[in-house]
């Protein structure tokens, strides 16, 4: 588990911390894009984009949302396995109430990666590893056994996760998962699709309660950023 890190001193900054830095620093993809975004809105009082706070103040839970701390390509520690979760950004917020942990997955034109069903690649024995790793994932966000989660992005559901098990970690009470999308709603209907696994009523653009989990309030959100980021 990593305990250490380095300040961010620009937006490049950040592109130490890739797991492929010369593949994934690209001019109009997240990863530069989020970097450059959310650099800039450290001018800003809370240190939040415009649209995300926003969003975080439609919502009575969330109001006033602002960034303690911030860590790039953040790796969360998962159980079932030895591989974490690596977060575009996560960081610790706080309201007037309560710190928050936020999971913040940036999203141009990119998917959202294998569904479950592809992830699992139709190996489904306990060797594979892969089993244990769901089912300690279901146990996390509160999903049932018999509930079928093959056709759900991986993605969404193990960042989500961090976003909770973060908040377990630093004893905060509430935790979000956020998509920031700077290009549109390329994959959108999967994010949509995976908010119904938290209820009747699916997730629209902005952010929602999607319920509680033990002591935790769990939200989650699709932001649209400003595309002007696209181009730096």
């Amino acid at each position: 588990m990593q305990r250490l890190y380095t300040s961010c001193a620009d937006a490049e900054t950040w592109k130490q911390h890739l797991a492929d830095p010369e593949k994934h620093w690209r001019t109009g993809y997240s990863a530069k894009t989020l970097a450059y975004c959310w650099q800039a809105a450290q001018a800003e009082e809370r240190g939040l984009p415009r649209e995300v706070a926003d969003a975080a103040d439609a919502v009575p839970g969330l109001k006033g949302l602002a960034l303690l701390v911030g860590l790039p390509e953040h790796k969360v520690a998962l159980p079932g396995g030895s591989r974490g979760s690596q977060t575009d950004l996560w960081f610790l917020g706080r309201t007037a109430e309560k710190t928050v942990s936020v999971a913040v997955e940036g999203k141009v034109k990119e998917s959202f990666g294998p569904t479950v069903g592809e992830w699992i690649g139709g190996d489904s024995t306990e060797l594979s590893g892969k089993p244990k790793r769901l089912d300690a994932l279901r146990k996390i966000l509160g999903i049932e056994e018999k509930t079928e989660l093959g056709a759900f992005r991986y993605q969404l559901i193990h960042r989500t996760a961090s976003a909770v098990l973060e908040a377990q970690r630093f004893h905060s009470k509430a935790a979000l998962m956020l998509v920031h999308s700077f290009g549109g709603s390329t994959n959108f209907d999967d994010y949509r699709e995976f908010t119904g696994l938290f209820g009747e009523q699916r997730g629209s653009r902005g952010i929602f309660k999607a319920g509680e989990l033990g002591e935790t309030e769990f939200y989650l959100g699709w932001v649209d950023g400003d595309h002007k980021w696209l181009a730096v």
